[in-house]
């Protein structure tokens, strides 16, 4: 399980470092830095599929992705005894993000690309490109010299062995591609395999797809599916399979539920699913096509939440949306069931959902609020931030 998320110099972002359990839950005004926080996590899981520096370019490069306010803001600024400006720069421009874990963790540091970079001499048509300055690996949660697994210093890892001996693993590591997509040596560097397959196993929900011409809403080809779609797409196989290999009685808990005395009817015919809802005075289920979208957005909730396949983390982005407010204390005790099996972070503006996941006692509950366009955790002195320092370049 992730204890700590740091970000630094990502949007609003100047340095974050956040503590985290089972349960998360990030809430906010509009504007104080949820989506941003959100983004931050999404980059970090495009380490391990090679995408983050595609990722950070389709956002307009670091310019546009870089925390624009001063490097520094000084108590006289905060008090408004001073303006705010900018200063002599101390470090070097970059964006960092890192996550730590009591096994092992992580952290990547993106800076400005090298001027040129072309063949023959010629400048390099790719400036918005970030480059990858440093990777490292380390193991348990505080970074330090003697804990460090694997090192990447621009185009150069080096991996510790067990005697604590120091070899070159890639002298030629592209600046553009992260070593957790590019190295699979499981003898050499067994902690890069693991942190890459650990992160490709996060899971991100935030959009379905519930319009009248969504997939769902026609049968669907399918095969056994532990895994929903990002997009839902495969709602009836999904919710077949948690009949079949899942638990069948939490979902059939979680129906009665949210829709007491209802009951899923899933319908299949050579290898096409729809989805059904038997509901109470009905002769006949009603389909896919006659559910609300709010009702929709239930059953692909449930069927992202009771996988048979539970991964290490899932992010839910605002789940609320199109729910009626009778529906959210449902998904609230859907969500804390679903946090025993998977560490969860959830993204709301429902104070509903908000209060329903903060009873529980379970929740740990990560308020954001911004101050001179910085976003901060609302209550976290410098003294109550996890313990987190950045590998220097």
């Amino acid at each position: 399980m992730i204890s700590t998320l740091a970000v630094a110099n990502y949007r609003s972002l100047r340095n974050i470092v956040a503590p985290l359990g089972a349960l998360n839950l990030v809430s906010g005004e509009n504007g104080s830095g949820k989506s941003s926080l959100y983004r931050a996590l999404r980059l970090l899981a495009e380490t391990a599929q090679g995408g983050v520096v595609a990722s950070i370019a389709r956002e307009g490069g670091l310019p546009s992705t870089l925390w624009a306010g001063p490097e520094r803001i000084s108590r006289a600024m905060r008090k408004g005894e001073h303006p705010v400006q900018g200063g002599p720069r101390r470090e070097p421009v970059n964006l960092r993000l890192g996550f730590a874990s009591d096994e092992l963790s992580y952290c990547i540091d993106l800076g400005l690309p090298t001027p040129g970079g072309g063949s023959r001499d010629e400048p390099s048509a790719f400036q918005l490109d970030p480059e990858i300055k440093r990777e490292c690996i380390w193991a348990g949660m505080k970074f330090r010299p003697a804990s460090l697994l694997v090192d990447r210093r621009g185009p150069a890892v080096s991996v510790r062995n067990a005697d604590g001996d120091w070899s070159v693993a890639s002298s030629k590591m592209p600046t553009f591609d992260s070593m957790l997509a590019r190295m699979a040596d499981p003898q050499r560097a067994p902690e890069v395999l693991t942190i890459r397959e650990t992160i490709r196993a996060w899971r991100f929900y935030d959009h379905f797809r519930v319009d009248a011409e969504a997939p769902i809403r026609s049968p669907q080809l399918g095969t056994r599916t532990p895994t929903l779609a990002n997009d839902g797409r495969d709602l009836g196989p999904a919710l077949q399979t948690i009949i079949e290999i899942g638990d069948r009685d939490a979902l059939e808990r979680t129906i009665q539920d949210a829709f007491p005395g209802s009951a899923l009817a899933i319908e299949h015919s050579e290898g096409r699913f729809s989805v059904g809802l038997k509901q109470p005075g009905m002769l006949r289920a009603l389909g896919a096509a006659e559910l609300s979208d709010g009702t929709l957005r239930f059953l692909l909730w449930s069927a992202a939440l009771l996988t048979p396949r539970p991964p290490p983390l899932m992010v839910l982005n605002e789940p609320e949306t199109s729910l009626h407010p009778d529906l959210l204390p449902a998904l609230g005790r859907l969500i804390v069931q679903a946090s025993k099996q998977s560490q969860l972070w959830v993204v709301s503006h429902s104070s509903r959902l908000i209060a329903a996941l903060e009873e529980t006692g379970a929740c740990n509950s990560l308020r954001l609020t911004k101050e001179l366009g910085e976003t901060q955790i609302v209550g976290q002195e410098l003294i109550d931030a996890p313990s987190w320092q950045w590998p220097a370049r």
